[in-house]
């Protein structure tokens, strides 16, 4: 499969170059140019491999074949997350375990220090199921609609990042989670409802400054509508 990639400027095919064993520059006739990492877009290999050892492949208009593997690798690895952890929301397991096991492995998928899911009761946002934080504070951290990041995220109807948590006075502690010994930097809330019913919200936090990139985030929505199918499915039972 040809891979092709148009001028954000006229829509013309554009030509792949590459600069060193780092960088690819991509120019168009119109005079446009951008480059792309070479690790993260793609790595030259021996187009004479046998058919099994170069899937996945793109060919560029030279007809050379490179090889995708840092994507590749990241999408697979979240695509069998993402079944693992529909298939803990439709099991018989307690509520509680299934969320447990959905931060470990959004956690570790996201390779964030600590994430946490809090379920909504009516009055009150409960966290249900933490990665990283202590177990202790799971049914008894509890934040009030606009309270805290997590609260104004709901109350707010959209997710909430922040960069720093420590110039935002939202940022509510709480104890007995024992976050003091994180130090956490980064905190990302997102908030997830049935129509505009709110029912709870997942955060992803870590303990230096970084950024979510577009797939990062898809995989964190995605995962909140997982949780949204278990509590649902539970709550029929």
């Amino acid at each position: 499969m040809e891979s092709i990639t148009r001028c954000r400027k006229c829509g013309k095919k554009m030509v792949n170059q590459r600069v060193d064993d780092h960088k690819i520059k991509i120019s168009c006739s119109c005079g446009y140019i951008e480059y792309k990492d070479a690790s993260a877009a793609s790595k030259s290999i021996n187009p004479h491999y046998s058919a099994d050892s170069l899937m996945p492949l793109v060919m560029n208009e030279e007809g050379k074949f490179f090889f995708q593997a840092e994507v590749v690798n990241r999408e697979r690895k979240e695509i069998i997350t993402l079944e693992e952890i529909s298939m803990l929301a439709s099991s018989d397991y307690d509520l509680e375990e299934v969320l447990k096991k959905v931060a470990e492995k959004t956690a570790q998928r996201l390779g964030v220090d600590i994430c946490s899911i809090y379920l909504w009761d009516g009055s009150h946002l409960v966290m249900r199921g933490t990665y990283g934080l202590s177990q202790q504070a799971v049914g008894s951290a509890k934040l009030e609609l606009g309270e805290g990041v997590t609260g104004s995220a709901l109350k707010e109807h959209k997710p909430i990042f922040i960069s720093d948590i420590s110039n935002d006075k939202r940022y509510k502690f709480f104890p007995e989670t024992k976050e003091e010994q994180y130090r956490i930097k980064t905190m990302y809330s997102y908030p997830f409802f049935s129509g505009d019913v709110p029912f709870g919200a997942l955060n992803a936090q870590t303990v230096v400054t970084r950024e979510f990139t577009e797939d990062e985030l898809g995989f964190v929505s995605v995962v909140a509508n997982l949780i949204l199918g278990a509590v649902k499915m539970r709550k029929q039972k």
